[in-house]
């Protein structure tokens, strides 16, 4: 199993590949070949596989303080494969209850393997170094005292880059607790969380289909099942049909907000999901505008995203399309839906426990880049709503500049048709500490989900 997470490793350093994507095709693979042996295959072993990828990823940035501390040589300089193994090593050694002796002798055993009986040598060095010592003496050592530089300290000890940190504190406000509680909260495992499609599955047949005590109620949506740690999705009858699927509750808490906000005078027939891809929103949407015997739009610009929002739509009960479509250029006229939903594209900065290397791949001048974009599609979601409905535009990350300062540029602009803000707060009932509206901010360390944002707005001309 660790010849597997060392080849997830790679995929993600050298492809640029997501560790959600790769993994599960692996681990696949290594069943496969166990089944033509002859053998079983050990979920144990996949559980291992999965904790040392996630676990390496999540702690990555603190993994090479320590390893820049035990070599005679900048990182730059150490091959990444080499690298790789390090850092698998440093994890078993400083993040798991692996025996010293255990990892250590692996993590050479699979050096040799991988690159060579020379490299071996120094790896085994390398992982000697780092065993002296356990994980609260090594941040000692390579952290910079707080009271010098709060947000290097917190980046080498909390594991994320400096300017993550800094842009996640900014959006967070507070002091020291709030940011720490966050960032500690971003390199936890995140539950498996299920959506049970209104008018196709309920939160209680969800629960009826597995064994006792392996699912619990959702903290904040009506529609929501959390599974027991180490519960597979795959196992829920409902989800095997399409009648359920995946998805965290700051976006079911996003689609149901949407449709819950009041309309001014006028139909409630027609809703669009104007950026749909995969069509985790899209099919709850769907399955909510079916209640009321209204028809959703989905549009995705990428024609095999589109063919994913068709297969989480099959089966719903109602009316609806997928297009493909640009967004920013649509192929409808003005004034054509009653509610638009526009979860634009982001640097995903609100979903790291999820995906742990976006943190790594991101840069600060990303979120500049996809400003252009957030603002269009949000925009023409405007001028797609007839006066009197409503927008709700969301993201998958707490930057202010992805956030607010889209919503008030856009307000602000001239470009788009005069709409006004709604108090999205009230519409998701029961769910505390949503800060002054009248937009609203999730977070992982104090809701549990991702960290969603959401405005909503009326077109009022």
């Amino acid at each position: 199993m660790r010849v597997l997470a060392y080849e997830a490793l790679r995929a993600v350093g050298e492809r640029d590949a997501y560790a959600n994507l790769v993994l599960p095709g692996l681990l696949r693979t290594a069943e496969e070949d166990a089944a033509k042996r002859g053998g079983g295959f050990d979920r144990r072993d996949a559980a291992l596989a999965t904790e040392l990828v996630y676990g390496t990823l999540r702690h990555q940035g603190t993994y090479d303080a320590v390893i820049a501390a035990c070599v005679d040589r900048p990182l730059r300089e150490v091959d990444p494969p080499v690298l790789d193994v390090l850092a698998l090593g440093a994890h078993q050694l400083l993040g798991t209850r692996i025996p010293t002796h255990a990892a250590v002798s692996a993590t050479v055993d699979l050096a040799r393997v991988v690159v060579g009986d020379g490299r071996a040598k120094f790896v085994n060095a390398v992982l000697r170094r780092i065993s002296a010592q356990d994980l609260d003496t090594w941040l000692d050592q390579v952290a910079p005292p707080y009271d010098e530089d709060p947000e290097d300290h917190l980046a080498v000890v909390h594991s994320h880059p400096r300017w993550v940190v800094s842009a996640l504190w900014d959006a967070l406000g507070g002091g020291r607790a709030g940011i720490e509680e966050l960032l500690a909260a971003d390199n936890e495992r995140p539950e498996v969380t299920l959506v049970a499609r209104p008018g196709r599955s309920t939160p209680q047949e969800i629960a009826d289909s597995l064994p006792a005590d392996s699912a619990l109620p959702g903290r904040w949506s009506p529609y929501a099942v959390r599974l027991a740690e180490g519960g597979d999705p795959a196992g829920v009858p409902a989800v095997r049909e399409g009648r359920a699927g995946v998805q965290d509750e700051g976006s079911q808490l996003v689609a149901a907000a949407l449709a819950a906000a009041p309309l001014e005078e006028g139909p409630d027939a027609r809703w669009l999901d104007g950026c749909a891809g995969p069509g985790g929103k899209a099919a709850l949407l769907a399955a909510l505008a079916a209640d009321r015997g209204a028809e959703l739009v989905a549009a995705e610009k990428q024609s095999h995203r589109a063919r994913l929002v068709s297969r989480a739509l099959a089966g719903n009960p109602g009316p609806y399309q997928v297009v493909v479509a640009d967004g920013t250029r649509p192929a409808w006229a003005p004034g054509s839906f009653d509610r638009v939903l526009v979860d634009v594209p982001c640097t995903g900065l609100g979903a790291l426990r999820r995906r742990p290397e976006a943190r790594w791949r991101r840069r600060a001048e990303d979120v500049a880049g996809f400003g252009p974009l957030q603002r269009g599609l949000l925009t023409e979601a405007l001028r797609a709503v007839r006066v009197g409905g409503v927008v709700g535009y969301a993201t998958c990350s707490p930057h202010l500049a992805e956030t607010r300062a889209v919503v008030e540029d856009v307000l602000r602009g001239g470009h788009a048709p005069a709409a006004q803000w709604i108090d999205a707060r009230p519409l998701l009932p029961g769910v505390p500490a949503l800060g002054e509206g009248p937009d609203v901010q999730l977070w992982p360390h104090l809701h549990g989900t991702d960290a969603m944002y959401l405005a909503l707005l009326r077109r009022t001309g």
